[in-house]
């Protein structure tokens, strides 16, 4: 005997739990209850359907027929038909299916008990309940339940985080297995593969994560939910959570180029000219930015104001080196930009990061100078190039220092032997 009270609190907790709302769990059930039926009594091309009454714990059981005519079914062949495998198996040239008697009714039988019976439409009829159930009836259904609920979450899980993509989501890292992340975000999990993770950063089991949601695949083992920490529009996001400004769409973020844990650069622009756009990215005393770069584990972030004059833009977009002039070539969208002789290291950055996170800012390729000499620094050449020129200064550098150390050491030596000699005397 079913237990009424059992049941319903079973149904409140799926839903409150799982968020599998009551009808889809009791469409599993009825689903069960027919598979089971049909498999202890039913016949070879029966379509059974089950109403289970959650109130009572009682079922009714019937029989469905569809509504067929000459044109959709071939009569007279289900006799000698019966040793094949389907009865709805086409022959070539012929679209209609072998006539079933269990699975079809024809037209003028079905408007003898309904007058406005039409093709295709499905009769109802009634069958006998039955309570004994075999013990295979009983696993094909405890089957059917569990994948259908399985079935129902998952479809629940697909809407709920279907619409958070694009999102930052927060969860507790559940483990870490040949390089991905795996996030518990509650309902499901998400996975933060290597290639979306910051260099050099480090998480620990139970520790707290924030990543941005930038697909989610409905795959055979079930919901995938990719995570990163790399995303351009992880940095947006972040701050869309910190700055108000951002959030309601008075300030715009434009264009964002980034080198994950590093360095990037956002583009930013004011709706309304009474609200500055830098100055509500940096936030009072710059805690807007500090919150972000914390979030990013130090990354530094330099907010530049965005402009339709390219020539504003990619000076701007060089900060902090100040440009003296930018000449742009339209056809080859590309620029040259004079900065001062001091300042070219400042403008060209470690490694040559700062003028290359501008070119992606900008999407323009650019050229830097300085205004003492002719050499040209571009955008795109290689960064082992610009590490091979900081190389060959350091070691310049270096052996200027090696060498003040040996000429100072002679030095000592020579001041050291004079006092001596002197001692003596």
């Amino acid at each position: 005997m079913l237990d009424i009270k059992t049941f319903k609190s079973a149904l409140e907790q799926l839903e409150a739990e799982r968020r599998i709302p009551k009808e889809k769990i009791l469409d599993a059930i009825e689903q069960a209850m027919a598979a089971a039926y049909k498999k202890d009594y039913g016949k070879k091309g029966q379509i059974i359907r089950a109403k289970f009454d959650p109130d009572t714990g009682l079922a009714e059981f019937y029989q469905v027929k569809i509504v067929v005519d000459e044109s959709i079914a071939k009569m007279g062949e289900e006799a000698k038909e019966e040793k094949e495998e389907e009865y709805s198996i086409k022959e070539d040239g012929d679209e209609r299916v072998r006539f079933n008697s269990e699975h079809h009714i024809l037209l003028e039988d079905a408007r003898r008990m309904k007058k406005d019976a039409e093709l295709y439409d499905e009769m109802i009829f009634p069958l006998e309940n039955k309570d004994d159930y075999g013990r295979i009836a009983a696993q094909t259904a405890k089957q059917v339940i569990i994948q259908r609920i399985r079935e129902a979450e998952r479809s629940s899980i697909l809407d709920e985080y279907g619409g958070k993509e694009g999102e930052v989501l927060s969860g507790i890292v559940q483990k870490m297995e040949r390089g991905n992340i795996y996030v518990d975000l509650n309902r499901a999990v998400g996975i933060l593969p290597p290639e979306e993770q910051i260099p050099r950063e480090y998480f620990e089991r139970g520790q707290r994560i924030k990543a941005y949601l930038y697909s989610v695949e409905d795959t055979p083992r079930g919901i995938c939910l990719r995570l990163s920490r790399t995303h351009p529009k992880f940095l947006e996001k972040l701050f869309s959570i910190e700055a108000p400004e951002v959030e309601n769409g008075t300030v715009e973020i434009k264009a964002v180029a980034r080198e994950a844990g590093s360095r990037s650069k956002i583009a930013v622009f004011s709706l309304d000219e009474h609200i500055d756009p830098v100055g509500s990215c940096v936030g009072q005393k710059g805690t807007r930015v500090n919150t972000v770069s914390q979030e990013l584990s130090g990354e530094k972030i330099d907010i530049i104001p965005w402009s339709e004059d390219p020539k504003t833009f990619i000076s701007n977009s060089l900060s902090p080196a100040k440009a003296l002039s930018v000449k742009i070539n339209e056809e080859e969208h590309k620029a040259l930009v004079e900065v001062p002789e001091n300042e070219l290291s400042l403008a060209i950055g470690k490694g040559g990061q700062n003028v290359r996170l501008a070119a992606k800012l900008t999407l323009w390729r650019i050229d830097i100078k300085g205004d003492g000499s002719g050499e040209i620094i571009s955008s795109d050449q290689s960064e082992e190039k610009v590490k091979a020129k900081e190389e060959a200064e350091a070691v310049s550098e270096e052996k200027t220092v090696e060498g003040e150390k040996e000429e100072k050491e002679m030095l000592d030596a020579k001041e050291e032997k004079e006092e001596n000699i002197e001692a003596e005397k």
